[in-house]
Order: structure tokens, then sequence, then C-alpha cells
């Protein structure tokens, strides 16, 4: 396909998004995550190849379909899989968006090359929901594929240009719930100027069911989903409420 800028593989979409960014929020799920997240509720973003092409005009007209219904304290919400992998094409789409003076946010895992392209549509995005996968490096190689160091750089990246962020982690007991690691990454949200908002999420096994689907091992079987007391501890030691 030809001018890829103009379309996007898209997994599907939510019209009225409540938990991805501020207010009533469209939601649009895109294709494709090079990650590998153990923990991972949308196992079938993964293949680029899957879900279906999506014209630049269809998604923008759509999104203005329920434009009164997203203002004045909405927005549109770009997620996936991990939607910095079709860069051209949210570049093209937060054009328009910014033109209609509607809010953008993007939700990735900041583990991406900081390219031109990523820049450029960091310029256009009012909000990163930063999803740090683990403070440890090590750990977050394990956990997820790869170690944390291009998603560290793309959050200072976010301070140093002055672009809003809310910086989230999954909880995974026995993963990500470790003490010395969650004041870690206290200490490196300290450092950043820009983190507006700190949300801990529990995890859960209720996308266990699409690994099964996919024939594929659920690695985390004998994990048990978060609770109240977890997060609670988590965000003592954070120092949020």
């Amino acid at each position: 396909m030809e001018n890829l800028q103009y379309y996007a593989k898209i997994h599907s979409i939510e019209s009225f998004g409540t938990v991805d960014g501020p207010g009533i929020r469209f939601v649009l799920f895109l294709q494709g995550c090079h990650l590998k997240c153990k923990y991972c509720h949308n196992r079938d973003t993964w293949d680029i190849n899957g879900g279906e092409y999506k014209s630049l005009d269809d998604i923008f007209n759509k999104i203005m379909n329920y434009k009164n219904y997203i203002f004045p304290n909405g927005g549109v919400t770009v997620t996936g899989g991990e939607p910095l992998l079709q860069v051209k094409f949210l570049i093209e789409l937060f054009k328009k968006l910014k033109a209609e003076n509607i809010h953008t946010c993007i939700d990735t895992s900041g583990m991406v090359s900081l390219t031109d392209d990523i820049k450029t549509v960091l310029s256009l995005t009012d909000l990163v929901l930063l999803d740090i996968k683990h403070i440890n490096t090590e750990k977050a190689k394990d956990l997820v594929g790869f170690n944390n160091e291009k998603e560290l750089n793309f959050a200072r990246y976010l301070s140093d240009n002055n672009i809003h962020m809310w910086i989230r982690q999954v909880l995974v007991p026995g993963y990500t719930d470790d003490e010395e690691d969650l004041l870690k990454l206290k200490e490196f949200i300290s450092s950043l100027k820009t983190v507006k908002k700190i949300e801990i999420l529990p995890y859960h096994d209720l996308g266990k069911y699409k690994w099964k689907k996919l024939s594929l091992n659920y690695e985390l079987n004998n994990v048990r989903p978060a609770n109240d007391d977890d997060i609670n501890r988590a965000k003592k030691l954070l120092g949020i409420s």
C-alpha cells in the first residue's frame, strides 16, 4: 500500500474511553508492538500483520463525529500495541487534530529511538502516558524483552522539552513491586519536570485467554493479581495518594 502516512493498521476503537487520559477520550488502538511484555492483556495487538488498514480521512471523520462529546475536557488518545511504530501516520493525524483544537495523547512505552519523526509527533502531543516497564534495566529486559535505556531517555526528552506526561507502571507481584526498585522509580520521577500524575496499574490476568486463544504460553500463570494492599504500599513508597 502506498502513502502509508495516510493509512494505519488499526486493532480497535473505543468511542468513550475514561481511563486513558483526561476527560472522555476517543481511543484508537493501533496494531503492532515490538515488546514482549509477559503481562500483556492485548496479546493480539503484537502482530503488525493483524488488524486492518484504515485511512486517515476515515479515522479523522469518525473522530469528528464524536467531537461534541469529547469537548471541552477530553480528546483523542492513541494506544496499542505500540502506537509510535506508526509514527508517520500519527504525525498526519495529530496535525489535523491540532487544527481542530482537539487534545492529543499518546500511550506508549517510550522504547523507541528519538528520531526526527518521533520528535515531530511529540511536538504535536499534549500529553504522553508513559508506561515505565521497570526501573531496573535487567529486570525490564526479563519482563518485556528490552532494557529500559530508551524509555528513560524518552522520559528525559519529554521533561527537557516541556511535554506533559503521566507516569504509569503496572504493579506485578514478584516482578515490579520490590521496595528498592520503587524507591529508585520515585527518585527517577523526581528528576523529571513535567510529570503531572503517577498511576500504579494493578496487574490482572483478564487477558490470559487471548494468549490461550493464540496457543501461546502465558508465563505468569502462577502470579496472583495485585490487590488494594499492594497498590497502597506502592503508592506510599512512591509518595503519592
